[in-house]
């Protein structure tokens, strides 16, 4: 293992069972509904050398790194997705580079259905990895299908609707009645009456009488009743009697699918009511005037498999047998082939990647004689090991049949009857296929979602049993598989803990569903603008089946999960999916960037030499390699720049409103200081206007021989002579500025204003001041005393006279009343 400062560096701290106070620090990172089991700190992934806090959840393992507080997407990993784990211990003599040990390294080595190999460091003398294995035991393999999370956690805001209602519409587009509205309460009731000229939808299995493993609803010859329905299903494995799975609604071609007929050993049993019932798959042309079309029956297993099925009772049609018909097989293995395949390829994978479970990069492994030394023959026994996994060779085999099966179809008008053994593997592999091939609807987000519930769903594939789960009835698998190791990559160690046997459950898990999805990869990379969804979409699609975080693939068939409540129960993948989509519209990474529906509006044929597969790097080298499975994708610099695009048009968009805001702000700005001028400009005439009044009433009361006076309380200075001041010509009084003297006056002083008669002296030089010494009878020895005294000549009313500032603004004697002086 490199890197071991990890190991020093840290502080081991024993590490008990924990209550649901454990998720104290952790609800920052727990979805709906997770609690955790068990938590220990400081423990190290081997695989990248990195210290951190390892945490089994009721949904998944958890690794936190210590450094940074993220998480480390390779050491999490969903229960359910683990195959099987094991315990190891590493003496100090079998690790390079480790002479300093003085005790060995206890592992915990974990294998996932998703091709990683996970190893986990614990300390010596602790309990940690005890009480982590205990947890993985008892989570990882739950005896009930209610201790599953996706039960406990409920539907949340992802709920899900009718798939029955879904599987109907979808009939009714095959038929050419997609117009048509049929209620969930006719679905349930089993009251659909729907056909075209060829087919009709039939409701004979609406209690899964006639067939246990398919969906309520089924399309069939309309020249077929549904008692002759019910004879032929007696003569097809569990009753998979043959039924329609995709039709032309032009042309009359169909794809059908059913198991294998009850033929026997010595492959002569027959049955009229099977024989008519696929004669009738073979509709006369479109106009009803020439030869019945052909039909090809395609056996997905090899010609020696189905003949030893005839030992069990099973077989092959015999094409004499069938109204023109043609048998061909396909030589797909089996589910067991299938799951050793992918096993060899993950630990290829492990063995040859960067992070490798030893902890040994590729390049430094065996002292750098494998690629890192440059021996040629070395990678040549790494690209032989490839081969030697079959895996591509898998894929190959279901890619090829699958193109034969579209191309009868497309070129021919042909009607294709597929069927392996069971009918619900390898059977729903090429049909699906197939169909995504001829239909460009299912290339779409709305069709690949209704391809996957018609075909894989509501046709019974049992994903329970492939992903070793437990079904509606209780059944769990009982035993851990840890008994087969890694080859060439596998860690050194001296004992093993924990192993067991393979039961009969174990051996039901196989990735057929996994390959499928690898298959609609391979297309997608030979036609990139054919599909509307991306690589990464079907990455995160398939995580989300393995996990099991949702509940459209628990059970194995649509009776099952009917009989469990598990729609109503669950959450829906497909509303998870949409809901991350939505988040980003079409710049999302599940948008396929180069999509073109109107470049292929028809059938796919691809020819035989584009079918050569290659490692899928988004999905099998994300772990192994995680550089190499994005470097160099042209679809993820696309995003990339895309997202970098829809960023700068945001940020522009948003410099555009603040522009806009800004200009909108300097427009209403220069219609204030506009208003405020005017204001201004109003405000100087009245000014003017004032002025010029005030200086009339000065002149009116200096006529009269009078001074003015202004005081207020604040001050008892007095300006004499003036009413306003010269200077401020063109400008308001002062008394409207708040001004006596010069000074600033507050609003709530008093400010009087007085007028009082002239000097004695000056006054008694004026004529009438003469008559007014000799006349009034007011005078007294002192003089004259007005205005605080009566005066004759001017009455009473000037007597005390005071007047405020609004008293002689309201006044309008202008100036023109009087002379010049």
């Amino acid at each position: 293992m490199e890197g071991a400062s990890s190991w020093n560096a840290l502080e081991w701290t024993k590490i008990e069972s924990v209550s649901r106070s454990a998720t104290h620090g952790m609800a920052e990172f727990l979805l709906e509904a997770e609690e955790v089991i068990v938590q220990g700190h400081g423990v190290v992934l081997v695989n990248t050398d990195t210290a951190g806090t390892l945490s089994v959840t009721n949904f998944r393992l958890l690794f936190l790194s210590e450094a940074s507080r993220d998480i480390i997407e390779l050491g999490t990993i969903a229960l359910t997705t683990i195959e099987k784990f094991s315990k190891q211990i590493v003496k100090p003599s079998s690790v390079p580079r480790q002479l300093d040990r003085t005790q060995s390294q206890r592992l915990l080595q974990v294998f996932g259905k998703d091709l990683r190999i996970i190893v986990f460091g614990f300390r010596p003398r602790t309990k940690q990895r005890r009480a982590v294995f205990d947890a993985l035991s008892r989570y990882t393999r739950p005896a009930r299908l209610w201790d599953m999370y996706a039960l406990t956690c409920g539907p949340s805001k992802f709920s899900n609707i009718n798939p029955k209602l879904r599987l109907i519409k979808e009939y009714l587009r095959l038929l050419g009645k997609d117009s048509l509205s049929i209620s969930s309460k006719k679905i349930d009731e089993g009251s659909i009456i729907v056909s075209n000229d060829w087919w009709r939808i039939s409701t004979i299995n609406s209690g899964y009488s006639l067939c246990s493993t398919y969906p309520s609803s089924l399309i069939v010859p309309r020249s077929i009743s549904d008692e002759e329905l019910q004879q032929a299903a007696s003569f097809r494995g569990r009753g998979r009697l043959p039924v329609i799975s995709w039709c032309h609604a032009g042309t009359g071609a169909v794809l059908a699918r059913s198991s294998q007929p009850l033929v026997g050993l010595m492959m002569n049993m027959r049955s009229n009511m099977d024989e008519k019932l696929v004669a009738a798959l073979c509709t006369q042309t479109v106009d009803g005037k020439g030869a019945r079309r052909k039909l090809y029956i395609a056996d997905a297993r090899p010609r020696k498999n189905a003949l030893a099925n005839g030992a069990m009772g099973g077989g092959s049609e015999s094409s004499s047998n069938y109204f023109q018909s043609e048998v061909v097989f396909f030589g797909i293995d089996n589910i067991h082939a299938m799951r050793e395949s992918l096993a060899r390829l993950r630990d290829y994978l492990d063995t040859h990647g960067s992070t490798s479970s030893d902890g040994m990069s590729s390049f430094l492994r065996h002292g750098g004689w494998s690629w890192g030394g440059g021996n040629l023959s070395s990678m040549s026994a790494s690209v032989s090991t490839l081969g030697d996994t079959a895996w591509l060779n898998h894929v190959q085999s279901v890619l090829a049949g699958a193109a034969w099966i579209a191309a009868r179809v497309a070129l021919e008008s042909a009607s294709v009857l597929v069927h392996c053994s069971d009918g619900w593997d390898r059977t729903t592999q090429l049909v699906s296929l197939a169909s995504l091939l001829l239909d460009p609807y299912y290339r779409t987000f709305k069709g690949f979602q209704a391809l996957v519930e018609k075909d894989w769903l509501a046709f019974g594939h049992p994903f329970s049993d492939r992903l070793g789960i437990p079904t509606s009835s209780g059944s769990s698998i009982s035993n851990l598989e840890l008994s087969r190791q890694s080859s060439a990559g596998s860690l050194p160690r001296t004992s093993s803990v924990g192993s067991s046997s393979h039961s009969q459950v174990a051996n039901n898990c196989s990735p057929i569903f996994l390959q499928w999805v690898d298959c609609v990869s391979q297309l997608l990379r030979v036609y990139p603008s054919a599909f509307e969804f991306s690589s990464a979409f079907l990455v995160d699609f398939l995580d989300c089946v393995l996990s099991c975080r949702f509940g459209n693939f628990l059970c194995n068939s649509e009776k099952e999960r009917q009989q469990s409540g598990i729609t109503d129960a669950c959450g829906c993948i497909w509303m998870y999916l949409a809901h991350l989509r939505s988040s980003e519209d079409d710049s999302h990474v599940h948008y396929n960037a180069f999509y073109d529906p109107t470049k292929h509006a028809r059938p796919l044929r691809p020819p035989a030499a584009s079918l050569a597969p290659t490692l899928w790097p988004q999905f099998h080298l994300r772990w192994a390699c995680p550089q190499e499975a994005q470097a160099g994708e042209l679809e993820s610099k696309w995003h990339f720049m895309r997202k970098s695009c829809t960023e700068m048009a945001k940020a522009r968009d948003m410099l555009d409103m603040k522009a806009k805001d800004l200009q909108v702000n300097l427009e209403s700005l220069a219609a204030q200081l506009q208003k405020e001028k005017q204001l201004s400009i109003s405000a100087v005439a009245t000014a003017k206007r004032v002025y010029r009044e005030n200086l009339a009433i000065k002149k009116a009361i200096e006529a009269l021989g009078c001074e003015v006076h202004f005081s207020s309380n604040r001050s008892n200075q007095l300006d004499r002579g003036n009413i306003v001041p010269d200077i401020i010509e063109g400008f308001t009084s002062p008394l409207r500025r708040n001004l006596v003297d010069g000074k600033e006056h507050d609003d709530n002083d008093d400010l009087c204003v007085s007028i009082v008669a002239r000097d004695e002296q000056l006054v008694s030089d004026n004529p009438i001041s003469r008559v007014c010494e000799t006349l009034c009878p007011y005078r007294t020895k002192e003089g004259c005393k007005w205005p605080d005294a009566l005066c004759a000549q001017f009455g009473s009313q000037f007597v005390g006279l005071k007047a405020n500032f609004d008293a002689f603004d309201r006044l309008s004697i202008r100036d023109c009343y009087f002379g010049s002086e």
